[in-house]
């Protein structure tokens, strides 16, 4: 899978953009504050609809403007695909491939598979669960369409079964309608959890073996999955906690309460692992995505580094560089000196100054 060009016509900070990428590694860089890492999020919003940062639509659009487009080409098993995304202030977003139009963004998933690794990426292990939650999410939601209109369906139960805990404060007789949300937010939530059961356990390997070469044969990592319900114990439990919800104004059992743990010789690396190893274990996951794309899909995705290796020490960026050399790969940085000093190939560079990008050499 290969990113051929990216074009943007009042996208963040830029006016109007036409960038052609390299098969092997770009570099954009730059001073911060730029418009380096616009360039990676117009990138990831094409191949997902969402912005990696959780922005609001009306956000991507340029200041005093009222609408942005994306235009985004893409190589994949020898075809050619061009996807057109045109954002409005008020209004859903459009969406286009091949220039016919798609009701569902669901319908987005699969023709542009991203790796997206940004230094909060670093944090994922000591920061809260949802941040967990979200990796899981962003990447099944990529490799599986089934998972992601489940996962859609939960979410609307969930929200509405909220919604209405709230408002039974006040109107009593809307309990007889609780039952009907129930059933939806079990029947969706089982397939959830056993999605992210299966991706898990999947993972896992994959994160074990990078994370033994991380450390030098020195840390056997074990991922698992942290359920806050089973399966099998879901219905039961939500119907237990109908009255505890109920003052709560909250559903507070099922997968949206979900974990990931980490293991190092027994020790629970979120809670007490050093900084390195949490940054190791950070990196290890990320780059298990990499290889769980290429297993799922038979192909590479293209990957997107932001500003990631100012974070890591010299012997994490090397093994960094040395996984990636064979895939399609954009880079953000402020300069290229780690790169010239690792002699790491670097096949296409821009230039970011204030909005504006001009190809450049090394």
């Amino acid at each position: 899978m290969i990113l051929k060009s990216v074009a943007l016509s009042h996208f963040r900070n830029y006016g109007s953009l036409y960038l052609e990428f390299d098969r092997g590694t770009n570099i954009l860089y730059g001073d911060n504050a730029q418009g380096k890492t616009n360039v990676l999020e117009s990138v990831y919003v094409s191949g997902t609809s969402k912005s990696h940062k959780g922005s609001r639509d009306r956000e991507l659009i340029q200041f005093g403007e009222e609408e942005a487009h994306i235009r985004t080409i893409v190589e994949k098993n020898g075809l050619e695909h061009q996807i057109d995304m045109h954002i409005k202030k008020n209004k859903p977003k459009g969406i286009a491939v091949n220039r016919v139009p798609i009701k569902k963004a669901s319908e987005l998933f699969g023709i542009l598979n991203i790796v997206f690794f940004s230094p909060e990426d670093l944090n994922i292990i000591k920061n809260g669960p949802s941040e967990r939650r979200r990796f899981l999410d962003l990447e099944l939601c990529q490799l599986d369409k089934i998972y992601l209109f489940q996962l859609t369906k939960y979410n609307k139960a969930l929200n509405q079964r909220n919604k209405l805990l709230k408002d039974m404060g006040f109107r009593p007789e809307l309990k007889d309608t609780l039952p009907v949300w129930d059933e939806q937010l079990v029947e969706c939530g089982k397939k959830v959890i056993r999605a992210r059961k299966e991706f898990i356990s999947r993972l896992g390997e994959i994160v074990r073996t990078i994370h033994w070469d991380i450390s030098g044969g020195k840390e056997d990592l074990k991922l698992s999955y942290e359920p806050d319900t089973e399966e099998d114990e879901f219905e039961k439990k939500l119907s237990g906690r109908r009255e505890r919800d109920l003052k709560l104004g909250m559903t507070s059992v099922g997968p949206h309460r979900d974990d990931m743990c980490f293991l190092v010789g027994g020790v629970d690396i979120r809670k007490f692992g050093s900084q390195g190893q949490q940054r190791s274990c950070a990196l290890s996951l990320k780059l298990s995505e990499i290889d769980l794309v290429k297993e799922s899909i038979k192909d590479t995705p293209v990957l997107l580094l932001d500003d990631v290796l100012s974070e890591l020490d010299s012997s994490r960026q090397n093994f960094l560089l040395n996984r990636i050399h064979d895939i399609q790969a954009v880079v953000t940085c402020t300069g290229l000196d780690e790169f010239v000093k690792n002699r790491f190939e670097i096949n296409k560079v821009f230039q970011v100054r204030n909005g504006t990008v001009r190809a450049g050499s090394i």
